[in-house]
């Protein structure tokens, strides 16, 4: 439990951080509701000037794009994207941190086994996270409730929103595999951004064809804000695939770390 608390406690003042910067990100956009909405000929307009894959990557939504929800998944992918990253910060510094502070010595002299040590890393790095959303989830529906101009759904606002969190923790999964298969890793933020983007480029590129098979080969297109806001719900085989990768990144992060030769320098 030690562990579990100095962890939490060096996340704090990030947590604070990334979870500010999604509520300024949700304000900002949400706060721009109201003209979007008078003037949504206008806007329409210049919505179809742009090829689909762009407005699909952006999360437009012509069919419900003026109403709260509709309006709500196009900062959604921006605010999804940003929390990926931190998400995947706090993956990939998991086990890197302690090689490239010269600490992993010392902490596997202590009268714990590596499995607890990595339990109780990865539970702190969940906790960050959900405190994020629980956090954010609380501003966006205030700010949403705020600035309707019309009834909304508030199981499919947070089944929308509910969608980050998803996304973070197959990121978080994905970050402590590399954390632990890589030897050494320098810089924690630019091999964050690599992969995070990579898979938003690759998002991207899957909105070009309408080929669902290359859905699967981002995190980012698992959850279809269309189908959400149509369906209230998750498409199944997504939410399955997601999972998926879940459970293998996290159950070969602690094969691989039991057995791995640990370098403090």
């Amino acid at each position: 439990m030690n562990i579990f608390f100095h962890e939490l406690k060096a996340y704090r003042k990030s947590t604070i951080i990334w979870s500010l910067s999604l509520i300024v990100i949700i304000v900002i956009f949400m706060s721009m509701y109201s003209s979007f909405e008078e003037d949504a000929e206008g806007f329409m307009k210049i919505l179809e000037s742009y090829p689909e894959a762009i407005r699909n990557a952006l999360g437009f939504n012509q069919e419900n794009f003026f109403t709260i929800l509709g309006f709500y998944s196009f900062p959604l992918s921006f605010i999804t994207l940003c929390a990926a990253i931190q998400a995947m910060n706090l993956g990939t510094s998991i086990v890197s941190k302690e090689v490239r502070e010269k600490t992993a010595d010392f902490l596997l002299t202590k009268p714990v086994t590596r499995t607890e040590i990595l339990t109780a890393k990865l539970l702190a790095a969940s906790v960050s996270i959900v405190m994020t959303n629980i956090v954010y989830f609380a501003a966006a529906s205030f700010v949403a409730l705020q600035v309707k101009t019309d009834d909304f759904s508030l199981k499919t606002f947070f089944l929308l929103s509910l969608t980050i969190f998803f996304i973070q923790l197959i990121f978080l999964a994905i970050g402590i595999i590399i954390s632990i298969v890589v030897h050494k890793i320098k810089s924690v933020l630019t091999v964050s951004l690599a992969t995070v983007f990579a898979f938003y480029f690759l998002g991207v590129f899957s909105d070009t064809t309408d080929d669902e098979v290359k859905r699967y080969f981002s995190p980012f297109k698992y959850f279809d804000t269309a189908y959400i806001i149509k369906h209230s719900g998750y498409e199944a085989s997504f939410l399955i695939v997601g999972a998926v990768i879940i459970i293998l990144a996290i159950a070969a992060s602690y094969v691989v770390y039991t057995k791995k030769d640990i370098h403090a320098v």
